[in-house]
């Protein structure tokens, strides 16, 4: 019989939390560290650029060793990576990866911050960076994050006096912290911001450093530390039953677009930190030595300490509830703080641990995910007293209501009461989404009107509920977010976030309508309903040299949820054409143009998205050899329903699929992006793949990463993956062999296929190559080498490999033309007739 330790319960905890969303509910060894970190008043703030940038194991240590307010400033919300997961780039990704952080720091046990930088894609150096991001804007939301925050110690995951040597957004994210250090107490700068938070100085700013930015591990071993502090960060945790190091390892694992999934680490292991700015501490081991931490830096904090310190000292684990006496007596005194950053923040904190003390459990739950404006909603509110303590619920208040429904309930110990509401959603309700995807933004800005939502990770609720309790005749009040708790037979009780949705959207099933030819296409549209009784019309805007037809059709859906689906006929140009197609739905005197967008994963909360909707239709003069082709999948992209777009017929295979019978019924076979450092049983398929080529057929392979490659050979032919890449998307790009098959056969390319190209050329090329390849193209970075590995192709038998790290799986969403002809052509090597071209060389 097998033993679960109680290290391993904890981890299942944590995993059976993160795929439930339940609300978190604390032991008694979670409430002391609450309490420990209740009487700790001083705060770190770590800066970087992207999610999954954070040290977690720096983050874990000053949150539940040190007992620090910690929080994570990502200066973007990584929408510009790939995605491991899912189909979802740019915006969606940015949506998964704020709540990968936000699950990340509910482990670690700190908070989590933005600012308006939108994470573009990779950047060589931060001059580039700060040309497509607005600086001042950029450098006003870290200032704030400082002045809200008000953190003692600032630490910066990258350095920034080495800009050049790694990404732009990383020495750009050192750079702005550093800058923002000191403004941030110039009352001069940003006075608005100063008028509602005042102006802040930070003690002190240190770097993050380790033996890699020094080049080796014997350069840093025998560098001059004198301005170096170091920590154990591998330090034990009874009360957790996990060392720091797997607190972080669990932490980063949350980050799993990023493919951030990871073995725990124990043991010691120390972290180093450089002075930047401030004084360095006498006592090195103590990042915060002459900071007062207690609870004498408020004028008196003594009278609050004298209370709390009791409480922590013989915190009774077997019943937490006998200090609920001690604790309430704490909050009237934190009540009376005139310090009010400090009075706000302890005031959530012991809040918290008044509600875990006392084994109350409060919830609100909606009788459906989501309702829309002017609909009403059914609430089921849920107070349980699971102590002994004297406690009421003297009232509740919705937050659509103007007045709280008063009870004067006695809460008798483990009798629950339960009392349902209908809820009026009012008309001028916002839907949810995320704020900063409501306008239309920049390459390189989000937008966001209210200011007062910059900074925070996700858009506050729009429907909670207070409920107003005594005890021990005393006041207080706990909100909770209206969620919709429900379950399923094959996974139990579930959560998910109560939604406003709108009460229509429409989207365009396909985001990228390819027309190979002038022939008209119908095109379907799904109009979804947000309420019952949904009746109006949806019409199409479109390009003027199209043509869309009819003009406009009824709809009629009669439940929420459901689903309609109307037929669009859509005509293209006779030439090379694009432009936007766009359903308007109009209801009553309201025309809706945004899309519903659900992102739905295990380790994340449910996600609704409002975005335009939008679908780019392309008039494309295309031509193509072949019919079959193979994809075989590797982190996910949108190739496969692309390629079908211009008429393939696309076939995935997975690994045990992959045999010489049926790789005989395909043209061709496309290896998806970082294939080969996602799927390892591509390495027992290698032969039977390269087999194919050497018998006639063409294999296409996209990008992979340098490192992490699972198979031996990615190619029949010596090939070297390198960090080349080109990420200038306007990046001159030079036609190596024009008369090649391959730029000819049966599309003519040219320079001009490289126009309209989004985010980057190409990554992760290739630096060697055997002499079998013949590189297609050159490009580079200004002020950089040329790079001529994004396309190289070589002869293998009687067919062709083809490697590629040029970004068609970014090129093809955006439905730029160029990419689809270079693909085609790609696809059709060596299958037509070309005896009749001139100077063409295979």
């Amino acid at each position: 019989m097998y033993k679960i330790t109680a290290s391993l319960l904890f981890i299942f905890a944590f995993f059976i939390n993160s795929f439930a969303q339940q609300p978190e509910k604390l032991n008694a060894s979670q409430i002391h560290d609450a309490v420990q970190k209740l009487n700790f008043l001083g705060s770190v703030l770590y800066v970087a650029a992207h999610p999954d940038d954070e040290n977690t194991r720096l983050i874990s240590y000053m949150s539940n060793q040190v007992k620090a307010r910690t929080a994570y400033l990502s200066l973007t919300r990584g929408d510009g990576g790939q995605n491991l997961i899912g189909p979802e780039i740019r915006e969606l990704l940015g949506v998964i990866r704020t709540q990968e952080l936000l699950a990340a720091r509910k482990t670690d046990g700190g908070e989590q911050r933005f600012t308006r930088a939108n994470d573009f894609g990779y950047s060589k150096h931060p001059d580039e960076t700060l040309a497509i991001w607005n600086k001042e804007q950029v450098l006003s939301d870290v200032i704030l994050a400082i002045r809200q925050f008000k953190p003692d110690i600032i630490i910066n995951r990258f350095d920034h006096r080495s800009p050049g040597t790694t990404h732009g957004h990383h020495t750009t994210s050192a750079m702005l912290s550093v800058e923002a250090f000191d403004l941030a107490n110039n009352k001069n700068i940003y006075p608005e911001q100063v008028k509602k938070y005042g102006a802040w100085q930070p003690k002190r700013e240190f770097f993050n450093t380790s033996w890699w930015f020094y080049g080796s591990q014997e350069k840093f071993d025998a560098a001059d530390k004198s301005n170096l502090l170091s920590f154990d960060v591998g330090v034990y945790y009874p009360s957790k039953g996990l060392s720091n190091n797997e607190v972080a390892a669990l932490a980063s694992s949350k980050h799993l677009c990023q493919g951030f999934g990871r073995l725990t680490q124990r043991g010691s292991q120390t972290e180093y930190v450089e002075l930047l700015k401030g004084d360095l501490p006498k006592d090195k081991s103590n990042i915060f030595d002459g900071i007062d931490t207690t609870w004498n830096r408020v004028k008196n904090g003594n009278f609050i300490y004298s209370v709390l310190n009791k409480v922590e000292t013989e915190f009774n684990f077997q019943n937490p509830a006998a200090h609920l006496s001690e604790l309430m007596s704490a909050r009237e005194l934190i009540q009376t703080l005139d310090n009010e950053h400090w009075k706000t923040i302890k005031t959530k904190e012991i809040d918290a641990i008044i509600e875990a003390c006392a084994g109350l459990y409060l919830e609100a739950s909606a009788s459906a995910p989501t309702s829309s404006p002017g609909e009403q909603i059914e609430i089921d509110l849920e107070v349980l007293n699971r102590s002994a303590s004297n406690i009421e619920l003297t009232s509740y208040l919705i937050s659509t209501n103007k007045t709280a429904n008063l009870k004067a309930q006695k809460l008798n110990t483990n009798e629950k009461f339960n009392f349902n509401e209908t809820v009026s959603i009012s008309e001028e309700t916002k839907p949810t989404t995320p704020y900063w995807l409501e306008q239309k933004g920049s390459l390189g800005m989000y937008t966001v009107e209210d200011k007062s939502l910059i900074g925070k990770p996700e858009t506050p609720r729009a429907l909670t509920v207070d409920f107003n309790l005594k005890i021990n005749d005393k006041p207080l009040t706990i909100t909770k977010n209206v969620v919709y708790r429900y379950s399923k037979p094959d996974k139990g009780e579930l959560y998910r976030p109560f939604e406003i949705i709108p009460e229509v959207s429409a989207k365009v099933s396909k985001k990228v309508i390819i027309f190979e030819n002038d022939q008209q296409k119908e095109i379907p549209v799904i109009v979804r309903a947000g309420r019952d009784n949904v009746e109006g019309v949806i019409k199409m805007d479109y390009p003027k040299d199209w043509n869309v037809y009819p003009k406009q059709q009824k709809i009629e859906i009669a439940n929420k949820g459901q689903e309609q689906t109307v037929i669009f006929t859509v005509i293209p140009p006779k030439n090379q054409s694009e432009g936007i197609l766009s359903p308007i739905v109009t209801i009553g005197d309201k025309d809706y143009n945004k899309e519903l967008i659900e992102i739905d994963y295990e380790h994340i909360p449910f996600q609704t998205v409002l975005l335009p909707s939008e679908s780019k239709i392309v008039r494309l003069d295309i031509k193509k050899k072949g019919e079959n082709i193979a994809y075989i999948e590797g982190a996910g992209d949108v190739v496969p329903e692309s390629l079908e777009q211009i008429g393939y017929n696309v076939i995935t295979l997975k690994p045990e699929d992959i045999t010489t019978e049926k790789l005989s019924n395909f043209d061709a076979v496309v290896v998806g992006i970082r294939a080969y450092n996602t799927v390892e049983a591509l390495k027992f398929k290698q032969d039977i793949l390269f087999d194919f080529v050497a018998n006639g057929g063409n294999m296409i392979v996209q990008y992979n990463t340098s490192h992490r490659v699972k198979v031996k050979n990615i190619a029949p032919y010596s090939l070297t993956l390198s960090r080349d890449r080109v990420t200038d998307e306007f990046a001159e790009v030079k036609l190596l062999e024009p008369k090649h098959e391959l730029m000819n056969y049966p599309n003519k390319i040219t320079t001009k296929d490289f126009n309209g190209w989004t985010q980057e050329r190409g990554l992760y090329f290739p630096n060697k190559w055997a002499k079998e390849f013949t590189p297609m193209l050159a490009m580079s970075d200004k002020g950089e080498s040329t790079k001529k590995g994004s396309l190289l192709v070589a002869k293998h038998g009687k067919g062709h490999y083809i490697y590629t790290g040029l970004s068609f799986f970014r090129e093809f969403p955006a439905g730029v033309s160029g990419a689809y002809r270079l693909f085609a052509n790609m696809l059709s090597i060596g299958k037509g007739d070309i005896s009749n071209t001139l100077d063409i060389k295979n």
